[in-house]
C-alpha cells in the first residue's frame, strides 16, 4: 500500500504560474499525511481514547486505501519513466529495507519486555518471509503489526516489473477490474489460505531472492520477472491470510494507476468505476468477512470517503497545502512502520488507560503521539534518507553503466508529471487487523 520527497528530489519543469513542487508534490505528500494520522488515529484511540474512536467508519481501512491509491497512481509510471527495472528494484530496496529491518531490530531487541507476537512463527519460516516482506501472503505475521500490508506493495511491485517487461504497463484498467472480479470470486469461495504451513513462505523465498537477482543483473530478466509475477499471483489467491482483501487491495492499485492514465490522457475513468463498484460489494458475502468494518455501511462510507479525499487533492494539486501535512508526508513511513511499537511500549509503562479519567487519557494520548511523531522524524533523518541516498547513487551508476541513464518516458506516461516521480512509495497503513476494544488485551 510509498514515498516521500527529498531535498535531493529532481527539479520540476513549471506547468502553471504554481510553484513546481506545490503543484506536484505537496498534494502526494498530503494524502500520505492524512492517511498517516489516520493509521495512528486508528491504533491510539482504542488504548487511549475509546470513547472516541468512530465505528461508522474505519480509521484503518481509509488509510489503507488512501495509501494503495497513491502507489498504484505513482509506482509503475516510476518504472516506466526510466525504463530501468534495475534501478527501480534498488531504488525499492534502499527506500523500504533500511527502516524495516531498524524495526524488525529494535522489537526484537526489546522482546524480553514486550514479547514478540504469537502470529510470529518461532522457526525459519518468519525469516523467509520477513526477508521477502510477502508475510501477509504466504500467512505469516509480522514482528510489527502493522508490517502486513507491505506484503501487497511487494506483489504490486512484482506484477508491475512483469507486465512492464512484456509491454502490458498500459492494461491497468483491465486489471483493476479482473483483480476486483477477482476479490468478489474468491470471497464466495474461500475462506482462507488454501497452501498452509511454513513451505509457502520458504518457496516464495527461494523463488524471491533467485528471480530478484536475474530481474537485476538481467540475465533472464523477462523470464524471471514473469515467473515472480506468478508466484506473487499465486502467493495473493492460494495461501494469503485473507484472500478477497489481498485481492481487493491489487484492485485498488491498479485503480490508481488507471487514474494516472486518465490524467494523462491514455485512458478512461470507467475501469474505475466498475473497479469501485465490485470493491465495494466484494466482502459482502465472503466466506471470511465478518468483521464490523466490513458491514456494508461501515464498508461503503469508508470507500466513499477513501475516493473523495484522493479526488479532493487531485483537485487540489495547484494550490498551496498546509506545511504540515506535507510534512506528515514526508515522514509518514517511519510513522507507519514505527507508531504501532511506540504505542505499545507507551501502554507498557502507563498501565491500561482504557478506563482512566478523560482528561488523563488526553494527556497520555498527546504525550504518546509526540513520541511517535519525534521517533518518527528521527527515523527519516538518519535511517530513511541516508538509504535513499545510497540507493539514488547505486541505481544512477547503475543507469550510467547498463542502459545510459536514460530519462526518457514512455507510451502511456504523462510527462508533464514527470516531477512526482522522484516520490519514494513505500508505505502503507496498518489499521484491518488489530482492532483493540474495551475488552481486548492490549497485544
Amino acid at each position: 500500500m510509498l514515498m516521500r520527497v527529498s531535498a535531493a528530489a529532481p527539479a520540476l519543469p513549471a506547468a502553471s504560474t504554481s510553484s513546481p513542487t506545490v503543484t506536484r508534490l505537496a498534494w502526494l505528500d498530503a494524502l500520505r499525511g492524512i492517511g498517516a494520522l489516520a493509521v495512528v488515529a486508528e491504533h491510539l484511540l482504542p488504548w487511549f481514547l475509546p470513547a472516541l474512536r468512530p465505528y461508522w467508519f474505519s480509521l484503518g481501512v481509509y488509510g489503507i486505501l488512501v495509501f494503495f491509491l497513491v502507489s498504484g497512481y505513482i509506482i509503475p509510471t516510476s518504472l516506466e519513466r526510466h525504463g530501468d527495472v534495475r534501478a527501480f528494484w534498488i531504488s525499492r530496496i534502499f527506500r523500504l529495507y533500511p527502516l524495516y529491518l531498524s524495526v524488525i531490530a529494535l522489537v526484537l531487541a526489546l522482546a524480553w519486555w514486550v514479547p514478540v507476537r504469537g502470529e510470529v512463527p518461532r522457526d525459519g519460516s518468519a525469516v523467509a518471509a520477513h526477508a521477502t516482506m510477502l508475510l501477509d501472503v504466504v500467512s505469516v505475521g509480522g514482528v510489527a503489526d502493522t508490517m502486513w500490508t507491505l506484503s501487497y506493495e511487494m506483489v504490486f511491485y512484482l506484477m508491475v516489473t512483469a507486465l512492464f517487461l512484456v509491454g502490458a504497463q498500459g492494461r491497468s484498467g483491465l486489471m483493476s477490474m479482473l483483480f476486483a472480479a477477482g476479490a468478489v470470486v474468491v470471497g464466495l469461495v474461500a475462506s482462507g489460505a488454501v497452501l498452509v504451513g511454513a513451505w509457502p513462505a520458504y518457496v516464495t523465498g527461494a523463488l524471491f531472492a533467485a528471480g530478484l537477482v536475474c530481474v537485476m543483473w538481467g540475465r533472464g530478466r523477462t523470464a524471471a520477472a514473469c515467473l515472480l509475477g506468478l508466484m506473487a499471483l499465486a502467493s495473493l489467491l492460494l495461501s494469503s491470510r485473507v484472500p478477497w482483501l489481498g485481492t481487493a487491495v491489487l484492485a485498488v492499485m491498479f485503480a490508481g494507476t488507471a487514474i494516472r492514465r486518465w490524467e494523462c490522457g491514455t485512458g478512461g475513468l470507467w475501469p474505475v468505476a466498475v473497479t469501485t463498484g465490485l470493491v465495494a460489494i466484494a466482502p459482502l458475502w465472503a466466506v471470511e468477512g465478518g468483521w464490523w468494518w466490513v458491514q456494508a455501511n461501515v464498508w461503503f462510507t469508508t470507500i466513499a470517503l477513501a475516493g473523495a479525499t484522493f479526488a479532493g487533492a487531485m483537485a487540489l494539486r495547484g494550490r498551496r497545502l498546509p506545511r504540515a501535512m506535507v510534512w506528515l508526508g514526508l515522514v509518514s513511513y517511519s510513522l507507519y512502520l514505527v507508531h504501532h511499537p511506540l504505542l505499545k511500549y507507551f501502554v507498557e509503562i502507563t498501565g491500561d488507560l482504557r478506563r482512566a479519567e478523560l482528561p488523563y487519557q488526553l494527556g497520555m494520548a498527546a504525550l504518546a503521539l509526540a513520541a511517535v511523531l519525534g521517533v518518527s522524524a528521527l527515523a527519516y533523518r538518519y535511517i530513511e534518507r541516508p538509504g535513499q541516498a545510497l540507493g539514488r547513487r547505486i541505481s544512477g551508476r547503475s543507469a550510467r553503466g547498463l542502459q545510459g541513464g536514460t530519462d526518457q518516458g514512455v507510451a502511456g506516461q504523462c510527462p508533464r508529471h514527470d516531477g512526482v516521480l522522484g516520490h519514494e512509495e513505500g508505505q502503507v497503513p496498518d489499521g484491518v487487523g488489530d482492532h483493540v476494544g474495551q475488552g481486548d488485551p492490549l497485544r
